[in-house]
């Protein structure tokens, strides 16, 4: 034969070898066949451990059919049963009903794949009879995650584990890590070699698009919104939408051969990492309960919803950010008791800025010593099983919504919630101890002691009037106020004292967070990206200079000109908002520069002063709610600094005799970073230089009575 006949010949061997390979592939997975006999459906893998069946068809007339699997060489009774619904994972599963043309997913059970069956089958344990299966072919190879590298680490403290493109549409980020100080970041994704600014947010792991909270080392999981899917995107990022600026990314490879999506991922209780390290439900803020009762004498309100996992339950109370509120189920069928009660306490932590949700036992009529009392689970040899879903507080309000199960999932520690009828609950509101524990409540027993039951699978119960602080009775619930991630405050914010330095002719510039609504756009009035100069370690100080003295700024802002943000040239200008390397020809005309950018033989700019990177960063979150004073506030900081860094740039500046009375020191690679310079003439008298000024905020903490009804019979 020719050699180009052979050639043609493996070629097209290949190639229909390829194509046959990609034939077996589709937008459900890989192929698998139809169901055959008394049932219909095409079946498909869409994983290795995720069936789906197209089109189900099943007259339902087994007393005991079940979907049924096994790696013999046809149906027989020794097999094991592909629980549907998926829900019933670990229990008994319920027979099959009737289904016609209905799209089903099977979740397989734990340690077993697809690749390691042989058929499927509707199957009657009783009588032994096979109602119709499907054989599974021997090259059978399902689509499988794929695991990325982890995001990369550019600005405000972003770091991950390795990402993980689960299915088409779902990404797995764990051991996330950001501050949460930009005033607009969010999960990005687009195409092109780099981040940019032709983006598409996507939502958080709440299915959000609120600006990103902080994260501390959570594993989260976030979807692609609308018919988005990986194979359409080159990155995902966590992107600064106000300036433009790429804190970290992933990007996407294109050979990708994972999972379609077709909601495999909440098969089984959807991980979302919450303020408790737990998992839940895919419940946002706007979610409607169309269940609720009112406890405490209306200063409490309980909100439900059954979900197979278990029931969803959201708490709203009228409380001071330092109380806790409790729900849960009396210790004795009929009647209210607190020994013995199964309660989860729920609060808002100002110190790490979240909400929690505990599971409690109450054993005892006092706090918990590490063995009775009113305990957490976690405390005493148990574990949480409240899973957090969200929190938020607003005009005073403070709520959490949670998740749990209907069942006992620790017989020590927890109640059963019967799946139909009434059980008698329990509530209480009081001050957290220095554990952040519930310590004790008040008790009003001016009225006969009442019982309170529900039955959570009820729907449509006791809709309850809006829930307002007492002293806003006439404000509407959700004005104002914060997200989840976050408190709202009662009162104005007041900014910190602004800071000053006068009569220091050498000046350190680093660059560290901004101080979030006490800090530089509180005391600027500017908007801020989350981060801005540090002087002399102090936050935008106002400087005071002498016309003809020399001064040296000695600048550790960053000089990797290919990372924005590590690069911070310090430049003197007369502009408010400086970020001069970012303005077009026109808008740099329009400013004057005194210090720290030079101009080529052609006329383009360059900044002279970028040296290596010295940043203050937080310790965990941002934390300027609850500090008092910037003092405060440089305590929850850490100054980190290039291992391999090198001498600082140096800025050497002698003030015209003939300069404007106010300057600024900026950024020349970003807007507002820095503030005033002010300057005068010799012998002038400025404010004496001080270190971290003290604060002017005062919160009011309003001193609200517990009056909680015979209900909320907790904590003595």
């Amino acid at each position: 034969m020719p050699l180009r006949s052979i050639y043609i010949v493996m070629l097209a061997v290949t190639f229909g070898c390829c194509w046959a390979q990609k034939a077996k592939m589709s937008k459900y997975g890989w192929y698998i066949g139809d169901l055959a006999r008394d049932v219909s459906g095409q079946v498909y893998a869409v994983s290795d451990e995720v069936l789906f069946i197209k089109g189900f068809v099943y007259g339902g007339t087994g007393p005991d059919a079940y979907f049924w699997a096994g790696n013999s060489s046809r149906p027989n009774p020794v097999g094991i049963v592909i629980p549907y619904p998926a829900d019933y994972q670990g229990k008994e599963a319920p027979v099959l009903g009737r289904y016609d043309n209905k799209d089903i997913l099977l979740k397989l059970p734990l340690g077993v794949k697809v690749r390691d069956l042989r058929w499927l089958s509707v199957w009657c344990r009783r009588f032994a009879v096979d109602f119709g299966s499907v054989q599974f072919p021997a090259d059978l190879d399902p689509a499988k995650p794929r695991v990325l590298p982890e995001f990369k680490r550019l600005a405000h403290g972003l770091r991950s584990g390795s990402v993980t493109i689960l299915d088409a549409k779902t990404f797995y980020i764990p051991n996330l890590h950001y501050d949460g100080a930009a005033p607009d970041a969010y999960f990005w994704v687009g195409t092109g070699t780099v981040p940019n600014a032709q983006g598409i947010k996507v939502p958080n792991e709440l299915g959000d698009t609120n600006v990103l909270r902080g994260y501390q080392g959570e594993d989260i999981e976030i979807q692609l919104p609308g018919d988005l899917t990986v194979y359409d995107i080159d990155w995902l990022s966590v992107w600064c939408i106000s300036f433009q600026e790429n804190f970290g990314h992933v990007m996407i490879p294109k050979d990708l051969d994972v999972p379609p999506a077709l909601g495999q991922n909440q098969l089984t209780t959807t991980k979302i990492p919450s303020e408790t390290g737990g998992s839940g439900a895919t419940v946002g803020e706007g979610h409607e309960f169309d269940s609720c009762i009112q406890l405490l004498n209306g200063r409490m309100q309980v909100q439900w919803e059954a979900i197979l996992e278990g029931v969803i339950i959201r708490l709203s109370a009228r409380m001071d950010e330092n109380e806790y509120m409790s729900f849960g189920i009396s210790g004795a069928e009929g009647r209210t008791k607190m020994i013995g009660a199964d309660v989860a306490v729920a609060y808002f932590n100002s110190e790490d800025n979240k909400f929690y949700a505990e599971d409690y036992i109450l054993n005892a009529k006092s706090q918990c010593d590490g063995n009775n009392g009113v305990c957490p689970d976690s405390r005493i040899g148990g574990r949480n099983d409240v899973s957090m879903l969200y929190g938020q507080r607003i005009n005073g309000v403070t709520t959490v919504a949670y998740q749990r199960s209907l069942d006992a999932q620790q017989e020590k520690f927890d109640q059963v919630i019967p799946p139909v009828g009434r059980v008698n609950v329990i509530a209480a509101i009081g001050p957290l101890n220095s554990r952040k524990e519930a310590n004790y409540h008040s008790s009003d027993r001016t009225g006969p002691q009442e019982d309170h039951r529900i039955d959570f699978t009820s729907r449509g119960v006791n809709q309850c009037p809006v829930l307002l602080a007492p002293e806003d009775k006439t404000k509407q619930h959700g004005s104002g106020g914060s997200s989840s991630s976050g408190t709202s405050t009662e009162n104005a914010i007041q900014p910190w004292k602004p800071n000053v330095i006068s009569g220091k002719t050498e000046l350190r510039a680093r660059i560290g967070p901004t101080g979030g609504k006490k800090g530089y756009t509180a005391i600027t009035g500017q908007p801020s990206w989350g981060i801005a100069w540090y002087i002399n370690d102090l936050l935008i100080p106002e400087i005071y200079v002498e016309r003809g003295e020399t001064y040296t700024f000695l600048v550790e802002g960053g000089n990797d000109p290919t990372n924005s943000a590590r690069w911070h040239p310090l430049y003197i200008t007369d502009n408010k908002e400086g970020g001069y390397g970012q303005k077009t020809d026109v808008q740099q005309r329009e400013q004057r520069v005194f210090a720290g950018i030079e101009f080529d033989p052609s006329g383009f700019p360059f900044p002279t002063a970028a040296g290596s990177l010295c940043e203050w960063k937080h310790k965990t979150v941002d934390k300027w709610a609850e500090s008092e004073t910037f003092e405060d506030y440089k305590q929850t900081l850490i100054l980190e600094c290039e291992s391999d860094r090198e001498q600082p740039a140096n800025l050497t500046w002698t003030v015209p005799m003939n300069a404007p009375n106010t300057l600024y020191y900026q950024c020349y690679t970003h807007n507002s970073l820095g503030w005033k310079i002010n300057v005068v003439d010799r012998g002038f008298e400025p404010p004496k230089a001080h270190g971290a000024a003290s604060s002017l905020v005062g919160f009011r903490i309003s001193s609200l009575a517990v009056l909680l009804l015979p209900l909320s019979v907790l904590f003595l």
